[in-house]
């Protein structure tokens, strides 16, 4: 009698667990825990340049900060959230970019509800969640404190919400999704500067959908809303963005060559996995494109497949053309395009069946084997091994200004900092504007030996150089002007008779290791 009451029960208990509101959030859970595990690997490993002045702009006050922003060149909006946290989590690297961390996972979910609101498919939805779990490009940038994971968590409700109002709901109330399409855009341009590709990218694939389509005065209509919207949600940063654009710039970047453009799928997937889900989601999305109904000249998945793939394309394409006017290529900076190049894929990977699966399968193998980011540069260790010899009112002077944040972070507190244009108040942020024409200006005599001699007898001062071992890296009109100058002023101290060499951290150095430098302190004398 018990085993046959307890069927009924059995079978509820069964059914509770099939049910969608159960098994949806236990599985994102488990992917999330999964993706937790590959995401720290290396989160405690030593800051970089850019780290350490997301630290020393985060760690000021909240109205200081866009002012200290107009020197840097970067929109408010990581900075501001970046303040905040560090209440909460600490100002250790592994509680620094644990904020990163936070929006790699927030993609997952996000992924989800971005692949079953574009494509309307359970399975397309948890592939897209899946893969925004392994991705190794967004497992490097949740271990970095920068805004990279940030841009790239809300380029997934800008890409979906613009599909959704524009592309596929002619019939619904797109209200909704106009409404997310202008903040979510909003609040990527307050994040990156790259947002601004993106957003011309959403108005090339509007403008085609007004030129193909058939409801203009609605699109008219829904345009002005969803994009003057973000418009006017940005107009307050706009006269900033205008002052960046002209006195900051990125004048440590080369005009990138075209083998760069063409390179960007493999940074963003990697160079195997590329060719795996061009094969296998390039099946899919090409049965998604023919597939229509008598009489439709192109269904809307088949939009849907075409507007994201502009996204993905277009987006990167004018940020390559842009940069051959005004340089301002790098790799972390294709987070924006990582949404629109998965979720395209997980339409395609859907789409194709069980060679969509086995496809998928063989990325996130390849994926989970990737390397884990490793540290970009060694200032942490060459802090460490020279800072207990510094005392409060020794002088550091970094011939790479902007490594100014970092070494603050990692030396005792107390020194005094300079660089190649004088001594430094604000150790938190270096001031970019105009800032080849200012490190042009500099001479050891005019900059250098005023230091030297307000140094009292009995101080070291610590000399801090780049390592200039790939000198391709070394040719933007920045870098070139910071290889000259390190050498220079290295050689200046080296014939100044007041001063006497007590170390030189590291005494020798192997590459390929990014952005390394090497500390020579000396003491003054007499």
């Amino acid at each position: 009698m018990a085993t046959y009451a307890s069927r009924p029960a059995w079978r509820l208990r069964a059914r509770a667990l099939g049910d969608p509101r159960v098994v949806v959030p236990a599985g994102l859970g488990v992917l999330v825990a999964v993706s937790l595990l590959i995401r720290t690997r290396e989160i405690s490993i030593g800051f970089w340049i850019d780290e350490g002045i997301s630290a020393g702009i985060a760690d000021r006050s909240l109205g200081a900060i866009p002012h200290a922003l107009r020197e840097d060149g970067a929109p408010p909006l990581y900075y501001m959230l970046l303040h905040f946290w560090l209440a909460v989590a600490g100002d250790s690297e592994a509680g620094v970019r644990s904020l990163s961390l936070a929006f790699a996972l927030l993609a997952i979910p996000a992924s989800w509800w971005a692949g079953r609101a574009i494509w309307g498919s359970p399975r397309a939805a948890w592939i897209a969640a899946v893969l925004a779990a392994f991705n190794p490009f967004l497992s490097q940038y949740a271990q970095e404190a920068r805004m990279y994971s940030l841009i790239a968590l809300l380029a997934i409700p800008v890409a979906t919400c613009f599909l959704r109002a524009y592309v596929l709901d002619e019939d619904g109330d797109r209200r909704p999704w106009i409404a997310g399409f202008a903040l979510s855009l909003a609040a990527s341009l307050y994040t990156h500067n790259w947002a601004i590709f993106l957003t011309l990218s959403c108005l090339v694939s509007y403008g085609l959908l007004l030129l193909l389509g058939d409801r203009r005065r609605e699109l008219v209509r829904d345009g002005l809303l969803g994009f003057g919207g973000a418009f006017v949600l940005y107009l307050p940063w706009i006269p900033t963005t205008l002052y960046q654009a002209a006195h900051t710039g990125a004048p440590w970047s080369d005009a990138p060559a075209l083998d760069a453009l063409l390179g960007v799928p493999g940074q963003l997937l990697g160079r195997i996995p590329q060719i795996v889900l061009l094969i296998c989601a390039g099946a899919g999305l090409l049965a998604l494109w023919q597939r229509r109904e008598p009489g439709e000249r192109l269904s809307p998945r088949a939009r849907a497949v075409a507007v994201l793939a502009i996204l993905s394309v277009l987006t990167i394409v004018l940020a390559w053309l842009m940069s051959q006017v005004s340089p301002a290529w790098a790799n972390r900076y294709f987070a924006i395009a990582l949404p629109p190049f998965i979720l395209l894929a997980a339409g395609g990977l859907a789409g194709a069946g069980r060679l969509g699966l086995v496809g998928l399968l063989l990325v996130v193998v390849m994926w989970a084997q990737d390397a884990a980011p490793v540290e970009k540069s060694n200032v942490r260790a060459v802090a460490h091994a020279i800072g207990p010899s510094l005392a409060p009112g020794d002088l550091v002077i970094s011939t790479q200004p902007e490594t100014v944040p970092v070494l603050h972070y990692y030396l005792p507190r107390g020194l005094k900092y300079a660089t190649l244009t004088g001594p430094l108040s604000d150790v938190g942020v270096w001031d970019w504007r105009d800032g080849v024409t200012r490190l042009d200006a500099t001479t050891p005599s005019k900059d250098l030996k005023p230091l030297l001699d307000a140094l009292p007898v009995g101080h070291r001062v610590a000399l801090v150089e780049p390592i200039t071992w790939a000198l391709n890296r070394w040719n933007a009109p920045w870098t070139k002007l910071v290889r000259i100058r390190s050498k220079e002023w290295s050689q200046y101290l080296s014939n100044f008779a007041n001063l006497e060499v007590t170390a030189i951290q590291p005494p020798e150095f192997t590459p390929p290791r990014p952005n390394p430098v090497q500390a020579t302190v000396l003491v003054k004398t007499r």
